[in-house]
């Protein structure tokens, strides 16, 4: 009896974890460039009572083998890479990746994070920032005088200066792609930061290399379908319910033990 009550709380424990997962997916149903996740479960280690093979007699074998569950454990969350809508704006500093990459962006401690958001804005020296001030890597500078800004599909910036006939090129934007997304660190603030398990980033100028090209005036929405993750709401609730039910009716059959016997 104390088995299933302790297979049950795993239960609800994977399940509780697994809601949080979800309650964090619509919680960043608007938050631009968001990756839903996905928790993975498995199984914890199993008793075996008797072996699948197991001598019954001199001439045969058992059929199968006698083993009982110990219950269950979340051991991964992935995130889902798939490209979310994308939303004009007609902003000339948002920007979009269609297809794979990542823009590049330097934090105060000196290392470089990846993000999928592309609402980048200027900051008081018209070098392009990240709407909490983190400049884009490579830094590029918006002249002071410049009347407008054009960014190709392939991340050249240039800009119209007044008595200029040609536009000015003032930089180059690059996005970076890794062996394996989902290998990716979550730090908050819609930055991913790369682990020895995403492997090193291979930088290159968008529309080249597997990077997909940029979309200026454009901004990737989050990936997280609303009706799909209350159907998975529904369900893990439910699951969480059952697992709720199997401890009352251990409980049950202990009672009646501990009352009849």
């Amino acid at each position: 009896m104390p088995d299933a009550l302790h297979v049950a709380k795993t239960g609800l424990n994977a399940l509780q974890q697994k809601m949080s997962v979800i309650s964090n997916n619509l919680a960043n149903v608007n938050t631009l460039g968001f990756k839903r996740d996905r928790a993975n479960f498995e199984t914890l280690l199993y008793q075996n009572v008797r072996d699948a093979g197991a001598q019954t007699s001199q001439s045969t074998q058992l059929p199968s083998g006698f083993e009982v569950g110990t219950g269950v454990r979340i051991v991964s969350t992935d995130k889902l890479y798939n490209q979310g809508n994308i939303v004009n704006t007609e902003n000339s500093l948002d920007m979009t990746v269609d297809g794979a990459g990542f823009f590049q962006v330097l934090m105060p401690n000196g290392q470089i994070s990846y993000t999928r958001a592309g609402n980048f804005t200027k900051n008081s020296t018209g070098q392009i920032v990240t709407p909490s001030g983190y400049p884009m890597e490579p830094a590029i500078t918006i002249p002071p005088n410049a009347t407008s800004v054009n960014i190709s599909g392939d991340g050249i910036i240039s800009v119209a200066i007044p008595g200029q006939t040609k536009l000015q090129q003032v930089g180059q934007i690059e996005t970076a792609t890794f062996p394996n997304n989902a290998g990716l660190k979550a730090m908050g603030e819609n930055f991913l930061m790369a682990t020895s398990s995403s492997g090193d980033p291979v930088v290159a100028a968008p529309g080249t290399g597997g990077n997909g090209k940029l979309l200026q005036g454009s901004l990737e929405s989050s990936n997280v379908n609303v009706v799909e993750e209350l159907v998975n709401m529904i369900e893990t609730q439910r699951a969480y319910e059952v697992n709720s039910k199997a401890i009352s009716a251990v409980d049950g059959m202990m009672r009646f033990l501990t009352q009849n016997i």
